[in-house]
């Protein structure tokens, strides 16, 4: 089973916005031409191999993979940026061409994501390949869906900086997320501190990693800290998981194990 297209059958509570975003379908493909980054470096630390280690029964980057070659059918605009020629076999094992090498220097752990892109995308100019946005697709987001990326791609246009998924953060600044202060007592983070019932503070949004959505002028031009003009695309949290901890990949292979079973999250 598929489990990332499984969870599209599940009653998850997506938020009217979502939807409304998937009305808009037919427009997406009609007017954006993304290039698919799935970046994918041999030398992981937190988990070990974590890009082709099994993931209830699959590769872990094979659940990136699926998603992007649902959603383009030219495969020269789906990148896998790897320097490790393992990853690269399964890759296209999987049916993904790998072209493209990365840089050893890019293949480091102070290597930032941003210089992974422009690379990739340099690559991608050099061959002549036409695109409007980048889509980060990291593999450790492996419950991300083709419909979490479309939702992400009908909020963007040339005038913002990035579309980006995020989670209701666990952590809200106005009502119970606190700093210390010059004498080490905690204060709250935004705001008097006098709100007494989360639903009436703002709502706070956490990226969850799944999906990126970029300009690539922007990109060019400055460090995605740097963006102003950032758009969330919101995704429930039972989709949000991001693999960075063996803790987390106990958690996604329970909730693979739980939909394979057929049960509701």
């Amino acid at each position: 089973m598929n489990y990332p297209y499984a969870i599209q059958q599940k009653k998850s509570g997506v938020c009217p916005i979502f939807l409304l975003i998937l009305h808009f379908k037919t427009q997406y493909d009609m007017t954006h031409r993304p290039l698919y980054i799935i970046p994918a470096r041999g030398g992981s630390k937190g988990i070990p191999r974590k890009n082709i280690r099994p993931l209830a029964g699959r590769p872990l980057i094979a659940y990136s993979i699926d998603v992007a070659t649902s959603l383009c059918d030219d495969l020269r605009r789906i990148i896998l940026s790897t320097d490790d020629a393992d990853i690269a076999a399964v890759a296209e094992g999987l049916g993904l061409p790998v072209p493209y090498v990365r840089p050893a220097e890019l293949a480091t752990d102070t290597a930032g994501s941003r210089e992974v892109m422009l690379d990739a995308m340099r690559y991608a100019d050099a061959e002549g390949i036409d695109y409007d946005c980048v889509v980060l697709l990291q593999p450790t987001s492996p419950l991300r869906t083709p419909d979490d990326v479309r939702a992400a791609l009908g909020l963007y246009t040339p005038e913002v900086d990035m579309v980006v998924s995020v989670e209701a953060a666990s952590c809200n600044p106005y009502y119970n997320c606190f700093e210390t202060d010059a004498d080490g007592c905690l204060r709250i983070s935004k705001g008097d501190g006098l709100l007494t019932r989360r639903q009436d503070a703002p709502p706070a949004w956490a990226f969850n990693g799944a999906v990126y959505v970029i300009n690539p002028a922007s990109l060019r031009a400055m460090p995605m800290g740097a963006f102003r003009r950032r758009v969330p695309s919101v995704m429930p949290a039972e989709r949000s998981i991001d693999l960075d901890t063996p803790r987390d990949w106990v958690v996604a292979e329970a909730i693979m194990s739980t939909l394979d079973a057929g049960d509701a999250l």
